[in-house]
């Protein structure tokens, strides 16, 4: 038995960070398991200009620990009405790692996002001339469409057609939840399509929510799904196939958000994103592929270099403390939060891997 795992320092290629008090608190937990973040760009108002994307890069690293080299990736909001210079500029001045397309509605502060993939396709046909990638959150929001089939349908009715209208578009199903979406990205033998997984979605299935009461702590867009689709997911996860790789979504809400009368959605998992993905690795046998999902295919497809440095972890239980407590009294819940973990992240001192 394996009893400690040593891998490149990863990344997390799908991170809500928040702002203010909320953003002070939790990027630490980030910062010492990552050596960098894309950061999602869906603030209220949300990132859609290089301004306040230098703006709020500026927030992200002052609130850095001192002594950390990590690096948050910066993202754009697109809009019905976004300029092309704005996305260009932004990106040949390394300001932009790619841009975020959140269908209007489809989750948290998306009522800014785009109405028809057709009011954007001139700046979809720019970003693919530039090399940029998209990420999607892949939901339709039809609301005739029952909520656990919206990922299926939005891959059906959008994502075939926005594919082969720009044949060369990088593209990120971000929190892929569905035995079809997997499928879909697992299919692809372009290599301009992947996908991130969640915690979440791995552990997880929709029983969580329901179990013994309603749960809105295992509230999340997209929702959890049946247990053949985090099976799915999990097999894909950890198959060794570069078309797949870590993005945690940590989105922290306060406590009073989440159990409101219409609570918010997301899951806080950045303080055990690693043990917990290290958990399904180990329960599915594959801590020989661990180091790929965590560290390599992501920054490869975003051609990044390798993080310097590594993060280990033991199999020793790590108990998950239930609120993480903000300067200002905020309670944020913690994934998995009064449970325990069996890996534990050590850090240990930076060295090179050759």
């Amino acid at each position: 038995m394996i009893d400690t795992v040593t891998i490149r320092r990863p990344d997390d290629m799908h991170l809500h960070l928040r702002d203010g008090d909320i953003l002070n608190t939790v990027l630490p937990y980030t910062v010492r398991q990552f050596g960098r973040a894309i950061v999602m760009p869906n603030l209220k108002p949300p990132i859609t200009s290089l301004e306040a994307a230098r703006a709020y890069r500026e927030r992200i690293v002052t609130a850095i620990p001192a002594g950390s080299t990590f690096e948050p990736l910066m993202t754009m909001y697109l809009c019905d009405d976004t300029d092309p210079a704005e996305i260009k500029r932004g990106y040949l001045e390394r300001v932009f790692t790619a841009a975020k397309l959140y269908p209007a509605g489809a989750t948290t502060h998306s009522e800014y996002g785009v109405t028809s993939i057709e009011k954007i396709s001139n700046v979809l046909d720019l970003m693919q001339d530039l090399g940029m990638p998209l990420l999607i959150h892949g939901e339709t929001t039809d609301p005739s469409v029952d909520v656990f089939d919206r990922e299926a349908v939005f891959i059906d009715q959008t994502l075939t057609r926005l594919l082969e209208r720009h044949p060369a578009l990088k593209v990120v199903l971000e929190h892929i939840t569905t035995e079809q979406a997997a499928h879909f990205v697992e299919s692809d033998n372009s290599g301009r399509l992947v996908a991130t997984i969640t915690p979440q979605h791995l552990l997880l299935n929709r029983n969580a929510m329901f179990s013994g009461g309603i749960r809105p702590h295992y509230y999340c867009l997209p929702v959890l799904k049946r247990e053949r689709h985090r099976l799915a997911l999990r097999r894909v996860a950890t198959s060794g196939s570069r078309a797949f790789f870590l993005g945690t979504d940590s989105a922290p809400h306060d406590l009073q958000a989440k159990e409101a009368s219409c609570g918010c959605a997301g899951i806080f998992s950045a303080p055990t994103a690693l043990e917990a993905y290290l958990t399904v690795f180990d329960e599915e046998g594959a801590l020989d592929n661990f180091e790929a999902f965590t560290s390599e295919n992501g920054r490869l497809f975003y051609g990044l270099p390798a993080n310097a440095g590594t993060v280990s972890l033991v199999r020793q239980p790590t108990h998950v403390p239930e609120f993480v407590q903000t300067r200002e009294n905020q309670r944020l819940q913690t994934f998995m939060g009064a449970h325990a973990l069996p890996w534990r992240l050590i850090n240990l001192p930076i060295t090179d891997i050759h």
